[in-house]
């Protein structure tokens, strides 16, 4: 589908809720890694992971130029899952022709599996950050290395902080996201726990948390992590009282407001951390009381 843009989007198109008003740029199919056992974005067929021919990006780059989104256009989020799989030349190509074509636009973002950033060296990194690539998505689930094998996340604690760690170097901020409720019962506490040590170490600019959620059903992900069992709604409002307690960041802008939370929580760390802690524990103390979203309000 193209939407009438000089396009061709290969359905379904995802994008972070915060990109809402950006103009999607496909720059590569699917994810590279479609293993993660609790995802579901890129498991059609249709989503088999290559890149995306360049000089077709290129061209559409340049079409762009002469359509009404493209020219209102003031940030462009490249799809699909894993943009930063690309070789770092040819996305400086791409971004530079963003630059060139694109001028009103101010901020190009992707999602970042931290695995593809291994090759990538701190320079080459900083070179995307000077040709507009200024925010990246890196979906961390959870810090604890038990629950991310048990997923088959195919990262670490070290592998993520180290890839945050580059980001950071090269000037590239980061959106940090967990999984509420990623461990089920058994590992709640160390999910919670660890996933806030890796949020302490990386110091992101966002960190956003969601609910585990299983759209089309749970078989896929039971059959891989069998132990698992799920939190009810205290025990996922206990499992982030346990998790946003254990913070200490400096300066980070926190949300957990995505339509799968139940308790909508938003504020700046750490001035806010109090706050976030007091209504965490008045819905865990009260929950009938507190302001949860309805079932049906709730837009997996």
């Amino acid at each position: 589908m193209s939407y009438g843009l000089p396009i061709h989007y290969i359905e379904p198109v995802y994008r972070p809720p915060s990109e809402a008003q950006s103009l999607i740029l496909p720059v590569t199919n699917g994810c590279s890694w479609r293993k993660c056992l609790f995802c579901e974005m890129y498991t059609a067929p249709q989503k088999k992971f290559h890149a995306r021919d360049e000089q077709d990006t290129l061209a559409v780059i340049r079409a762009l130029a002469a359509h009404p989104v493209g020219r209102m256009a003031r940030r462009i989020f490249l799809a699909d899952g894993d943009a930063l799989a690309l070789p770092s030349r040819r996305l400086l190509t791409m971004l530079n022709a963003i630059r060139e074509h694109l001028p009103g636009v101010h901020r190009v973002s992707s999602y970042c599996l931290p695995r593809n950033l291994k090759k990538k060296s701190v320079s080459e990194l900083k070179e995307l950050a000077e040709a507009g690539l200024k925010l990246a998505y890196v979906g961390a689930e959870s810090g604890d290395d038990v629950v991310l094998e048990k997923v088959n996340k195919g990262e670490t604690f070290s592998s993520t902080a180290e890839a945050l760690a580059k980001l950071a170097e090269a000037g590239i901020a980061r959106s940090v996201m967990i999984l509420n409720g990623l461990g089920g019962e058994r590992y709640s506490e160390a999910h919670a726990l660890a996933s806030a040590e890796l949020a302490n170490v990386a110091q992101p600019e966002f960190l956003a948390t969601l609910v585990v959620s299983f759209p089309t059903g749970e078989q896929r992900f039971r059959a891989g992590f069998p132990d698992w069992s799920p939190l009810d709604i205290p025990g996922l409002l206990v499992e982030m009282e346990h998790f946003v307690a254990r913070l200490a960041l400096k300066r980070t802008i926190f949300r957990s407001d995505h339509a799968s939370n139940w308790l909508s929580l938003r504020g700046n760390l750490p001035q806010d951390k109090e706050r976030l802690l007091a209504q965490l524990r008045a819905a865990i103390a009260a929950p009938d009381a507190a302001p949860l979203r309805p079932a049906w309000a709730r837009g997996l």
